[in-house]
């Protein structure tokens, strides 16, 4: 676990506090590969409440220094801070969970991850066939942390609501803070969410609520709390495209082009990393042969020349990248 870039403190409530100061929390989704420590720092520019870290393997982060260090990187700037663990086993999700509580504002259990892999190997959304492995992991974890930090979930749906209310009512009894609901079953991808279901597990337990799916600008924000009742909402895809999306953009402003490749330089990234984050950025700024031509460029220097030409946004090269 490394500390890293812009370390001026910044005071910042801790979520459970923000659920109950805000009308609705604002949160950036826990997106393998890409919601690592530059990508919370640029959201967070831009009206975001709250961030998750990348999905992490608990075995592998308990076991590798070389693991937490490569999955873990976060500076003072970087709260509130909350960090996913994919977990099957008790022990690891509270033994990863300890190393990471001062560092941290909360963590998140994976009931969620539809990838193959993922659901063969007993991690995400296997385990919402598995309400009692919940609970049990959940309950170890409590008595391993201070009781003031806050232990979450984030799940998929069952095709059948009650099984689904059961798991959010169980992992509620087992003293989760809140829980974020993913609202497409396992196999959907491209469907729309389910707000009814969303709205059930919301009236059916007294914990705050998160929905997360289709959020993308400040209209669906309003839409699902209205259809919901939530107290927070969650995106991915949307603010992967517009990471300005929560300070009310609907379409990504150009001081957030310039301020993604500020911080990306002055924290490091990989280039992969860096580039990826642009094409996403881009994809509704540049037509079909322009999208071609950017995303075909294969290092820092040819992309700083593009967006300099085509955005006027200048960056000298870093020593080092």
């Amino acid at each position: 676990m490394e500390l890293a870039g812009e370390s001026q403190q910044k005071n910042w409530l801790n979520p459970i506090e923000l659920f109950k100061r805000k009308e609705i929390v604002k949160i950036c989704a826990p997106m393998v590969r890409y919601s690592k420590l530059p990508f919370r720092c640029l959201v967070r520019r831009y009206g975001c409440d709250l961030a998750f870290t990348p999905m992490i393997v608990s075995d592998s982060f308990i076991q590798s220094q070389k693991a937490r260090d490569s999955d873990f990187t976060t500076n003072a700037s970087d709260r509130p801070l909350v960090v996913q663990f994919a977990s099957k086993c008790a022990k690891d999700f509270a033994d990863a969970t300890e190393l990471i509580v001062p560092f941290s504002d909360g963590v998140d259990m994976n009931c969620g991850c539809p990838q193959r892999w993922a659901m063969k190997a007993g991690y995400g959304a296997y385990l919402i066939q598995n309400p009692q492995l919940i609970e049990d992991m959940v309950k170890q974890t409590k008595q391993r942390v201070p009781n003031d930090f806050p232990i979450s979930i984030k799940i998929r749906i069952h095709h059948n609501t009650r099984e689904t209310v059961d798991v959010c009512r169980k992992a509620e009894h087992a003293g989760v803070s809140w829980i974020t609901v993913h609202g497409r079953t396992i196999e959907q991808r491209s469907q729309p969410c389910s707000y009814e279901t969303i709205k059930l597990i919301k009236d059916s337990v007294s914990i705050p609520v998160v929905a997360n799916g289709d959020i993308r600008n400040d209209d669906d924000i309003a839409q699902v709390k209205e259809a919901t009742g939530v107290d927070g909402v969650m995106a991915a895809r949307g603010i992967l495209v517009n990471p300005a999306m929560y300070a009310g953009y609907k379409s990504l402003p150009i001081q957030c082009l310039q301020d993604w490749i500020d911080i990306s330089l002055s924290i490091g990234i990989s280039y992969t990393h860096f580039h990826h984050h642009l094409m996403f950025m881009l994809k509704k700024v540049l037509g079909k042969q322009e999208r071609r031509v950017f995303n075909s460029l294969t290092n820092l220097h040819a992309v700083l020349q593009y967006i300099e030409e085509n955005f006027g946004i200048t960056r000298k090269m870093p020593a080092s990248f």
